[in-house]
């Protein structure tokens, strides 16, 4: 996993043409040039539609050609009563984009309201690592938003002053609930043992120390207070200042994309800390964030009309609801408190009151100025599909992956009629701690709009997450069924199943690996032990899904529910005679996994085609895989 020094910045994964063809690939082109293998009729047709309209506009400039483009400019058979086809017109149309497996995605409609569109979306960004004791740092959300993540999340606690006297006497082992389990010398937050008195590196060792605290805020207010921090509480992963946090998502939150961006706050800040918060965020995102309409918002604006702008998504309270932060002296009597309750109400109006107070001044309750800043993704604790917040306007659910299936179990179609209407969040278990995923695709087909997922690690869950936004620019409108209103949401909640939206039909698919070249090797393998096979794997709605049964592995990224894999061959350029494509090395033991690609069935193109690979850590390579598709639906 790379660290937090090293991330390789992916801004696009727009294909190019390639710049030459190994000798194995040649062999199988000309023998589909010849006839020997046959194109079909419509990529006979897409090849004189390349040749004839968009070979002067794409063909590379002669100093750059490609090597294959150098074969004499000799008439071949027609193909398919195609006309005469030159040798360089058949390899520049294979060399060009026009070739690949993948079909380039349409132009969307993004007039609709957000709640109808999947969003690309991160869990826990800040971690560069697995989820118990990475590292944190401001190159990881820079990372996922060049990768055209859309969703990201920040995890805010208090921040710590410098001084000496702040942590004496209050061991760090006391704030960390995994500390028993692992040595003390492998936490980043353990302070470190003070030399003995004489000692040339005592002052070395104070430097250090304070150069792992963040540095503190100044007002005019306060002579020093410390910024809050980002960090996974009550593990061993380092912080990272909350400003530096905000300043990298400014920096590159539009580069790969204008749609606007949807910032999850989990706040577990002080209300001090929070003030502090709503005036960095004020202060760096000026300009950025979405203004509120003037009263209540009643309905979801679209991705079109929020280009370049960022939404906050953070826990909502009632203005009218928030009290007077509480002072020393009425924390300290609250008896008197009480008392001034019991002259405007009951008794128990007053008890049932002190009580909403208490919660909304304890640490972490969240304040009303930070609270306004979500203003069209309104947080909300799940009380349940028939609880009153499940119809307020604008509100967002967030639920975990556990409790994601015990709702899909008890009101499956009442989840997916929500999801039609409202936004909904789904994140991955708190017990995966080394950054494992859930399945998207299990989410997604129940609606909803943003499923989080760990971007540390390259798994399935992450390869089907690439199929699915590929070339777009994180937002990608569901399918006609899938949606709510356009005008409004006054629809309501109703009973419209998963199973009754989409009729369902019976896919006929082959696919023939025929060769391959410029495979990436796996991370640490050398060129000579290289033994490469690939695994073909069809991910497809599972029947409990439609029925609302319990889903085997509870949502659990897995190998897809059909696959199979060729013979192990040899090198870089493989010949293999011959949905997500996993290419790995054969080997004793666990296979590496050197490259693969995930691709949208809807965008699979039949023929003979070109699949672009990505390395294991998910960056492009010059692999590519030849391979015969057919496809058809009845």
């Amino acid at each position: 996993m790379a660290s937090s020094f090293d991330f390789p910045y992916r801004t696009s994964s727009t294909s190019s043409s390639v710049k030459k063809f190994s000798s194995p690939v040649l062999i199988y082109l000309k023998e589909i040039l010849n006839n020997k293998r046959p194109l079909s009729k419509m990529q006979s047709k897409e090849l004189r539609d390349y040749t004839s309209t968009y070979r002067q506009s794409v063909m590379p400039e002669p100093s750059s050609a490609p090597s294959h483009a150098q074969e004499p400019e000799i008439p071949r058979k027609p193909l398919h009563d195609s006309g005469p086809v030159t040798m360089k017109d058949f390899f520049d149309y294979m060399a060009s984009p026009e070739s690949d497996a993948a079909m380039a995605p349409v132009e969307q409609d993004l007039t609709y309201p957000i709640s109808n569109y999947f969003i690309n979306s991160s869990h826990n960004t800040y971690l560069t690592g697995n989820q118990l004791y990475g590292e944190s740092s401001t190159d990881a959300y820079k990372n996922v938003l060049l990768r055209g993540c859309r969703c990201i999340e920040i995890d805010v606690w208090d921040g710590e002053s410098r001084s000496p006297s702040d942590t004496e006497g209050k061991p760090e082992e006391k704030k960390h609930r995994f500390w028993p389990h692992l040595h003390r010398s492998s936490s980043p937050h353990h302070p470190k043992k003070s030399p003995e008195k004489g000692s040339s590196n005592a002052t070395k060792v104070t430097s250090d120390d304070s150069l792992s605290l963040p540095t503190p805020w100044q007002s005019a207010s306060s002579a020093a207070r410390a910024e809050p921090r980002v960090l996974h509480g009550y593990t061993l992963t380092k912080e990272v200042p909350f400003r530096d946090v905000c300043i990298a998502i400014k920096e590159t939150a539009f580069v790969h994309s204008n749609l606007p961006i949807i910032i999850s706050l989990e706040v577990h800040a002080s209300r001090e800390q929070q003030e502090v918060m709503v005036e960095i965020i004020e202060q760096v995102w000026r300009g950025m964030l979405v203004k509120p309409p003037s009263g209540h918002p009643e309905q979801f604006p679209s991705p079109g009309e929020l280009r370049k702008k960022i939404l906050i998504k953070v826990k909502y309270v009632a203005p009218e609801k928030v009290s007077a932060p509480a002072t020393a002296k009425n924390a300290a009597k609250p008896s008197m408190r009480r008392k001034k309750s019991a002259e405007s109400s009951s008794t128990s109006d007053s008890d049932n009151q002190d009580a909403e107070d208490g919660k909304k001044n304890r640490k972490g309750a969240t304040i009303e100025p930070l609270s306004a800043l979500g203003v069209y993704t309104r947080s909300y604790h799940f009380k349940g599909l028939s609880s009153p917040e499940a119809n307020v306007p604008c509100h967002i659910f967030s639920l975990s992956e556990k409790k994601f299936m015990e709702v899909h179990g008890s009101h499956g179609p009442t989840l997916f009629s929500h999801n039609r209407l409202h936004l909904m969040r789904a994140f991955p278990s708190g017990t995966r701690v080394t950054s494992s995923n859930l399945d998207p695709a299990v989410f997604w087909r129940k609606g909803v709009q943003i499923v989080a997922l760990n971007w540390q690690k390259y798994d399935a869950g992450m390869m089907l997450n690439e199929g699915m936004f590929a070339g777009s620019g994180g937002w990608v409108l569901k399918p006609e069924e899938y949606r709510g209103q356009r005008e409004g949401q006054d629809a309501g909640i109703s009973d419209l199943s998963q199973g009754d939206a989409i009729a369902h039909k019976t896919l006929s698919l082959s696919i023939d690996v025929l060769v391959a070249q410029n495979l990436p090797l796996p991370t640490g393998d050398k060129h000579g032990g290289f033994r490469p096979y690939v695994k073909c794997e069809l991910h497809v709605e599972k029947q409990e899904e439609r029925t609302g049964a319990a889903i085997e592995g509870g949502g659990n990224s897995s190998d897809g529910e059909f696959k199979r894999k060729t013979n192990t061959s040899r090198g870089i350029d493989p010949d293999f005679g011959g949905e997500r494509f996993k290419l790995q090395d054969d080997e004793i033991g666990k296979d590496d996994l050197a490259a693969w690609a995930c691709i949208r069935l809807d965008r699979l193109k039949s023929g003979f085609r070109f699949v672009r690979l990505l390395d294991a850590v998910g960056d492009p390579s010059q692999g590519l895989l030849l391979v015969k598709v057919e496809k058809s639906l009845a």
